[in-house]
């Protein structure tokens, strides 16, 4: 992007401090411009321009979300294999469910993938015992619980991060306490849905969604963030950094290697998700490359010769209909 106290035209590629604007939220979804512009040694005034066109051109997005990990959430990636006609509108309506997240349309469109957290398991049990196999059109339903995450969720992503080692740590926020014990009431309930819509609303805004006044907002997220009750994810579309192939990767991995396979992919700077799961495959991952020849490249020379990789099944992510936070509509 090209930037004025004028006016502002647009290139083709984003420029090196859109890059790092998304680097800082990255660390801190919800840092005041003032403290990332004077970390980028811009204007308050270039850094929110420079978010607003994000925003619109970009697709980018900040949302605040349960971590479920920290808070002992059930969790789920669940495989949907429907018939064509009907992939979409499925893939929607898990959309519209408060607790799901990166539902996806992969492999022609026939399967469809989603992740759920939930509390406890009623809920969980409602999904996937009686409404998905009970669902018109769909063939088969495969849940994998996700037993540990490598990569993805509340851990700013610094791998090819255009920031220093000074700038990293002035914008990452503390982490919780040892002695934190991450909870949620159901009173934070119309805060988290707010937060799910747009992470960085004003105390004004969340105030009128909840009731409470601003200093009780305040000292609340404030609250939520200190204990790693919540945490803020960015979603940006990633054709926009060059990246055109988005891929889902189920690997079967021999139990010994399972850590060291999970914690070498987390390195890869391809790989925006991983988590070791239950199932015939128990290591998935979420991949994004340049294109087709960046993905055979990365599969055969970084990921099959990684020590205990038995087996890798791939499905291009045709669509993502959710990513982050509440559908918008």
């Amino acid at each position: 992007m090209e930037d004025s106290d004028t006016g502002y035209g647009w290139v083709v590629e984003l420029d090196t401090l859109d890059l790092s604007i998304v680097d800082g939220l990255r660390l801190d979804g919800r840092v005041p411009f003032s403290t990332l512009a004077e970390v980028l040694g811009v204007s308050d005034q270039t850094v929110a321009r420079r978010y607003r066109r994000l925003r619109a051109e970009a697709g980018l997005r900040v949302a605040g979300l349960p971590d479920g990990a920290r808070l002992g959430y059930d969790r789920w990636m669940i495989r949907l294999q429907t018939t064509p006609d009907a992939a979409a509108a499925i893939a929607e309506s898990l959309a519209r469910r408060p607790d799901t997240t990166w539902v996806t349309l992969a492999s022609g469109g026939t399967e469809v993938t989603c992740v759920v957290q939930n509390p406890g398991t009623a809920d969980r049990d409602a999904l996937l015992l009686q409404k998905l196999p009970r669902t018109p059109r769909v063939v088969s339903v495969r849940a994998h619980c996700l037993m540990h995450q490598f990569a993805g969720g509340a851990e700013g992503d610094t791998r090819m991060t255009r920031l220093s080692g000074e700038q990293i740590a002035a914008l990452r926020p503390p982490p919780p306490g040892p002695d934190a014990v991450p909870a949620l009431a159901d009173s934070d309930r119309p805060l988290l849905a707010a937060l799910s819509r747009d992470g960085r609303l004003g105390y004004p805004q969340l105030a009128a969604a909840t009731g409470w006044s601003e200093s009780t907002v305040r000292r609340r997220l404030e609250h939520l963030r200190g204990i790693g009750a919540i945490f803020f994810d960015v979603e940006v579309e990633p054709s926009w950094f060059g990246y055109n192939a988005r891929f889902l990767l189920w690997l079967s991995v021999a139990p010994a290697h399972l850590e060291a396979v999970g914690r070498a992919m987390a390195e890869h700077p391809e790989v925006v998700f991983a988590a070791a799961t239950t199932g015939a495959t128990n290591l998935v991952a979420t991949v994004i490359c340049h294109d087709m020849a960046g993905l055979y490249e990365y599969v055969t020379h970084r990921v099959g010769p990684l020590p205990g990789v038995d087996r890798l099944e791939s499905a291009p992510a045709l669509r993502h209909v959710k990513q982050v936070g509440a559908l918008l509509t």
